[in-house]
């Protein structure tokens, strides 16, 4: 089952949560405008956004206002000097998917990704550029499995489709690094597809990297915030003995 259905729907409701987080009742048409909108529009930004590697876009919605968070490997790009990339990316937004009637209040967030060699849909567009530059497919797929491991991947796996090195049939072409456990709930996997647009045809890519189980990172957050809390007590008992 794992491993026919895309990892992150999977585990929605588990260890993921949803890019979009609002109410709405579906027998509501204003339910189908704004998944409609959130879809159209989360399209359009990966579009207009290509050279600023966008790794997902969130949007919040409440009965007054939307908030859209832009998740980037490079958020200098977006926001341009003083702010003006991002107050003219808003305008766009307000002009395409909001009209004035509606009277809503949009706020756009660009947060930065700490570790975008971590992130399939960073490393794919990575892997997309380079493909489209002719480089050979292999070298392409060796180099991105480098990258994700040395950033911390516990595993990874790349696969590309199609016209490979513009021959004449096509085939599929899978390398992988690590352990990939798709059936573990628990395992935290951040999958992408899509496709690089050459001369011979468009070519497949998916990627997936493991990062580790959710359950250890929590156990660890644990761990860290018990040392903390035993090294302030160990301070303020120093604090207590030196007053007496």
């Amino acid at each position: 089952m794992g491993q026919k259905v895309n990892p992150k729907a999977f585990r929605l409701g588990v260890i993921f949560t949803w890019s979009s987080r609002w109410y709405g009742s579906p027998r509501n048409r204003a339910y189908q405008h704004q998944l409609r909108t959130d879809v159209e529009m989360r399209s359009w930004l990966m579009k207009e956004l290509k050279e600023s590697m966008v790794d997902h876009v969130d949007v919040e919605r409440s009965p007054s206002s939307v908030s859209i968070m832009i998740h980037t490997a490079k958020p200098g790009f977006i926001i341009g000097r003083s702010g003006a990339g991002a107050e003219e990316l808003k305008k766009k937004l307000l002009a395409k998917f909001f009209p004035k009637k509606s009277k809503v209040n949009v706020k756009l967030n660009i947060i930065e990704v700490n570790r975008p060699n971590l992130s399939s849909q960073i490393v794919l567009q990575s892997m997309a550029a380079d493909i489209e530059k002719r480089m050979p497919f292999r070298r392409v797929l060796k180099m991105a499995i480098e990258r994700v491991t040395k950033a911390g991947a516990l595993g990874v796996k790349v696969m590309v489709s199609g016209r490979l090195n513009g021959a004449e049939i096509a085939r599929r072409e899978m390398l992988s690094s690590g352990s990939v456990p798709l059936q573990n709930l628990r395992a935290d996997i951040d999958y992408a597809q899509g496709f690089a647009q050459t001369i011979f045809g468009a070519i497949g890519i998916k990627v997936w990297i493991y990062r580790g189980e959710v359950f250890d990172r929590e156990r660890e957050k644990r761990r860290e915030e018990a040392s903390l809390k035993a090294a302030e007590e160990a301070k303020a008992a120093e604090v207590t003995a030196e007053a007496k």
